[in-house]
């Protein structure tokens, strides 16, 4: 029997919230009678790690992560020319600080094709990777 379980989420519209890379440990329950949770996650855009501690029973926000992949068509004053599945071009994606955009300005400068692939996030997004 599967355990398919139904749920609707809410947006509480919170502004220090960030998307994340999580794992997260269980403690048993205590004196104060609520089992409490570990949680350290990892920025998917920063990579900055963060920690909290909270009751087993409170509910957690879990943001819709997409991810896509563009052909790289040139890199203009710090910004990167897109091309999308759909045949048009985005020019609002700044070159990513640091080794990718390094890398990613290397490639371009040698001639070889680049797929940028971009992470989309609480209307964010971000260069995070690219595949040969």
């Amino acid at each position: 029997m599967a355990d398919e379980i139904d749920f609707t989420t809410g947006d509480a519209g919170a502004s220090s919230t960030y998307p994340m890379q999580c794992s997260m440990s269980t403690s048993k329950t205590g004196k104060h009678g609520h089992a409490k949770v570990h949680l350290v996650g990892i920025d998917i855009f920063t990579g900055k790690k963060y920690e909290d501690i909270c009751p087993s029973t409170h509910n957690m926000d879990v943001p819709n992560i997409k991810r896509n992949d563009y052909q790289l068509i040139c890199i203009q004053d710090g910004y990167l020319s897109l091309l999308t599945e759909t045949g048009e071009v985005r020019e609002d994606l700044k070159l990513p600080e640091g080794e990718l955009g390094k890398e990613i300005e290397g490639k371009y400068n040698a001639g070889e094709d680049v797929q940028v692939s971009v992470m989309c996030a609480m209307s964010e997004e971000y260069a995070v990777a690219i595949k040969p």
